[in-house]
């Protein structure tokens, strides 16, 4: 069983190489690899803020190239705006946040589902939307990641925000208040690539699926997945 997890970043890119790969090997996978989205053949023009159509490109000659594979997306939430609009994504938007994530997760699966055909096993395409975006997951363990990007003092306040909401995920995607933004206000000197990547890796799964439902909800079925 080989997995794809189509990515928008080069931090998400680190994560499924460095901390979900290992893990999803060990669940019974043969291979989990990380793609950049996008169609470009430069590393240095893919990534996010893509169209769907440029997303759903990737996906559906992915899963018509290897028959025997599933393919799963890493996105987030807050950079589906714009041109080129996800399914689903307007429509989530107005829904309480319990049942926003499973929404927009299910109408990129029946638009996937469409296009590939009535013979296509629904169970080859796991769509992940990171509510709202990556740096929620870092709130998994606010003293952690504060420690790792070398900030320890302020564990306090990052766990403040945390409290809040109630779960990381929860945290909200104005341009103001997104979680990148409310790491910038207390470690101006946040950087994605530099700090998230390792910050990611000492937070670790353990405490991510904990503390992210949606997140932990994925997990279980790419698990559930590499067993079927």
């Amino acid at each position: 069983m080989r997995l794809l997890v189509h990515v928008e970043g080069v931090t998400e890119e680190t994560f499924v190489n460095d901390v979900l790969g290992p893990h999803l090997m060990d669940a019974g996978y043969t291979l989990v690899g990380a793609r950049l989205i996008g169609s470009a053949r430069q590393r240095s023009n893919r990534g996010g803020g893509r169209s769907w159509q440029t997303v759903r490109k990737g996906i559906l000659n992915h899963l018509r190239g290897d028959r025997e594979a599933i393919s799963t997306t890493m996105v987030d939430y807050y950079g589906m705006r714009g041109p080129g609009q996800w399914p689903g994504r307007v429509a989530a938007a107005a829904q309480p946040h319990a049942t926003r994530a499973a929404s927009l997760q299910a109408a990129l699966a029946m638009d996937i589902r469409a296009a590939m055909g009535t013979t296509f096993d629904p169970d080859r395409f796991i769509p992940y939307v990171s509510m709202h975006e990556f740096e929620a997951l870092l709130f998994s363990d606010c003293d952690r990641f504060a420690q790792s990007v070398g900030a320890p003092q302020v564990g306090t306040e990052l766990q403040n925000v945390l409290d809040q909401f109630g779960d990381p995920e929860k945290i909200d995607d104005s341009q103001a208040t997104a979680p990148s933004k409310r790491i910038l206000r207390v470690v101006p000197s946040y950087d994605k690539v530099a700090m998230g990547t390792i910050a990611i890796q000492d937070i670790g799964l353990t405490s991510i699926r904990r503390h992210c439902p949606n997140f932990r909800c994925w997990l279980n079925r790419l698990e559930r997945a590499a067993n079927t």
